[in-house]
């Protein structure tokens, strides 16, 4: 059965979907089936993978204009597809507000192909509305990256508490992967300052791969391309590489997912 995760933060900023597309590329390279499913309607997982045009995509899959097959796209990366989205799916929260059942359109969504892939991975929009709730109610886990700021640790707090109530009320199976730093500078105190607390106080969720400030990473998208393709070999791409290795080792270790 595939495993269904969900990158989220509700801060901005952080490379959530900069990790949805590399660590989905290094799984795909490893040799799993993964699909990327771009939740987020900024649309910046989209044109940073390639999935151009972007119609259509998850919007009009979640109101039945167009089926899983119709929507879901091949990339440059060999078992690495997508579902992408453009802006229209920012009317998805507004209509999604009167549904009875509004927390579990994408996971009714993705029921039919879940077991086609080894990973599922949903890039969610840097908030905790509606289309976030989705994706946590949607997900096996979940997968939290965090720039090395003290404004980040408030905002964890924050995301965890949410966690909890997701685990509560709407989906008690959720499990967190794990926590992440991403945008790492070794030259700042505060930077250094936050991977300790963080780590000392989430002991056993921070992964131990962070990932460094890297101007490869940034330019990437602007290619269409995972960092895998522009540059696998600047450190950005390694520090993805061995992100996505401990996350394989820690699936296989937990049970939650087979080779």
């Amino acid at each position: 059965m595939g495993l269904v995760c969900v990158f989220v933060n509700q801060k901005g900023g952080v490379g959530k979907t900069t990790s949805a597309i590399n660590i989905g590329a290094f799984m795909a390279e490893a040799g799993k089936k993964v699909l990327l499913v771009d939740f987020d309607a900024q649309a910046n997982l989209s044109s940073g993978i390639g999935a151009n045009p972007p119609k259509p995509g998850i919007y009009e899959l979640l109101s039945e204009q167009a089926t899983i097959e119709q929507v879901t796209r091949k990339t440059a990366v060999k078992n690495l597809e997508v579902i992408p989205t453009d802006h229209d799916l920012s009317g998805a929260a507004v209509e999604l507000i009167d549904q009875k059942e509004r927390h579990f359109f994408l996971k009714e969504t993705l029921a039919p192909v879940k077991n086609k892939y080894d990973y599922i991975f949903i890039d969610c929009p840097p908030s905790l509305g509606q289309l976030t709730m989705n994706g946590l109610a949607a997900a096996d886990s979940m997968l939290i990256p965090m720039q090395c700021e003290y404004f980040a640790m408030e905002g964890l707090t924050k995301l965890l508490e949410t966690t909890g109530r997701v685990q509560k009320d709407l989906n008690p199976s959720l499990k967190i992967s794990g926590i992440f730093f991403t945008m790492y500078d070794p030259r700042t105190r505060l930077a250094n300052d936050v991977i300790k607390q963080v780590s000392a106080h989430y002991k056993g969720l921070v992964f131990n791969t962070i990932i460094p400030r890297n101007i490869r990473l940034s330019e990437a998208p602007s290619f269409e391309m995972p960092i895998s393709l522009y540059d696998p070999q600047c450190p950005g791409a390694r520090a993805y590489q061995a992100l996505t290795q401990e996350l394989l080792r820690r699936d296989n270790m937990g049970g939650k997912h087979g080779s």
